[in-house]
């Protein structure tokens, strides 16, 4: 007969985090002194608690390494590590609760299989100069997010390094928040908004991600001034955005992790920019190069306004099979194609012939990407000959009236800046 056994799950037991040997200061800062400390801990006090060079707090795997429950608490300068890994439970690094209003999250170092730091629907939370790292030896679905901000309004969050978690900064039905200056490595996305609006994105790095930043289901979103690194499927990637703006944002080397070959045939690009079902939207000013795919559009993404950017040494500049005509130039004012074989015979800046980057044959290539077997045969080149000398029967696709023949300084700067270690 066989023997039935209950299941024990392991569950943590949390603690007042009066229960740390806190010592309190002349300056009404609570401090916790060198050594290694276990459990997980609750503070339902408004507090300031800084730790001391060497304080580390373990959670040895279970639930949250601390809980907030009160507004007003500050967490300074600690290490916290090993919260449970259980992503239905939301285990995290921190925790913070609705009633937690205005935390500050300060310099401190986190490392844990759980999510980094989950905020909770409260508001005006700031996390500051973080260190959060994840499990880079369990796959990247399993893992938390370094920062996730849910229903949340009025957060800050700058100046933090995350890496090795599954996303960056996750940011879901959160309004009016400001992610700033933060450093992002080895994740699935960097910033990862959905159903949020009203938020500014500014001076973020992401490097070595699938997407650096998934823009999702959102709008009024400011996102300038951004760089994407050597991530691999998309540096910007805007699904059903309207009414925002991308300015100053520079995207380099984004290319797909297939072989060459394989991401030809199959169209796997690595894109730059990727812009689906998304209209309204103001894209200036920014700097795509040697990526893969320049910039991708596609599914309705008209009423766009697209000028003052930079395509450079892309291996595609543009996809995008139309059905009517779209006219990348506004007042006058174009991009800057590094494959613009124009000229300026009256020194005004602006190349004299529109720069037009796809052909029929390229539609082709798209809708059969077979074809792309056949691309050096003379029946391709034919093509392309019968549609240059008859033009009447060209397909509708981009069109950039105003092409600048010289780098917008903006973009020059962008450019200065990828270069520099």
């Amino acid at each position: 007969m066989a023997l039935l056994f209950p299941l024990c799950v392991a569950q943590a037991s949390t603690q007042d985090i009066t229960q740390l040997p806190l010592q309190a200061s002349d300056k009404q800062v609570w401090h916790l002194p060198a050594g290694e400390y276990t459990g997980s801990f609750r503070i339902d006090q408004s507090m300031h608690i800084r730790c001391e060079p060497g304080a580390v707090i373990s959670a040895q795997g279970l639930g949250n390494v601390l809980t907030i429950g009160a507004p007003d608490v500050s967490i300074e300068d600690c290490t916290l590590r090993d919260w449970g890994h259980d992503l239905t439970a939301m285990n995290a690094g921190v925790f913070i609760e609705p009633k937690a209003q205005r935390a500050l999250i300060k310099n401190n170092r986190l490392q844990g299989q759980g999510f980094g730091i989950w905020v909770d629907g409260t508001h005006d939370v700031t996390l500051l100069d973080n260190d959060i790292q994840g499990d880079p030896e369990i796959r990247s679905q399993d893992r938390g997010n370094g920062i996730h901000l849910y229903s949340v309004r009025g957060a800050r969050v700058e100046g933090n390094h995350v890496r090795n978690t599954r996303d960056g900064i996750y940011i879901g039905m959160s309004n009016g928040n400001l992610i700033q200056s933060n450093t992002m490595e080895d994740l699935r996305f960097g910033v990862h908004y959905m159903y949020s609006n009203d938020n500014q994105v500014l001076d973020n790095l992401t490097r070595r991600t699938r997407t650096g930043y998934a823009l999702m289901q959102s709008r009024n979103l400011t996102v300038l001034g951004n760089r994407s690194e050597q991530d691999q499927n998309y540096g910007i990637l805007m699904n059903y955005i309207t009414y925002s703006t991308l300015r100053d944002n520079s995207v380099s080397h984004v290319r797909n992790g297939g072989s060459s070959n394989t991401s030809k045939i199959s169209g796997a690009e690595g894109k730059a920019l990727f812009i689906y079902n998304s209209v309204f939207n103001t894209i200036e000013n920014n700097h795509f190069t040697d990526s893969a795919l320049g910039i991708h559009m596609t599914a309705g993404s008209e009423d766009n306004r697209i000028a003052g950017n930079a395509f450079v040494n892309n291996q595609q500049q543009v996809k995008y099979v139309a059905v009517v005509t779209q006219e990348w130039s506004r007042d006058g004012r174009g991009n800057f194609w590094s494959d613009y074989l124009g000229w300026d015979r009256n020194n005004d800046g602006l190349g004299d012939i529109a720069y037009e980057p796809n052909d029929n044959v390229d539609r082709l290539l798209w809708l059969y990407p077979q074809v792309r077997l056949l691309m050096n045969s003379p029946g391709i080149e034919l093509l392309r000959w019968v549609q240059r000398a008859f033009p009447v029967i060209k397909s509708p696709g981009v069109q950039d009236s105003h092409p600048l023949m010289q780098l917008p300084t903006g973009n020059l700067q962008a450019a200065s800046q990828e270069s520099a270690p």
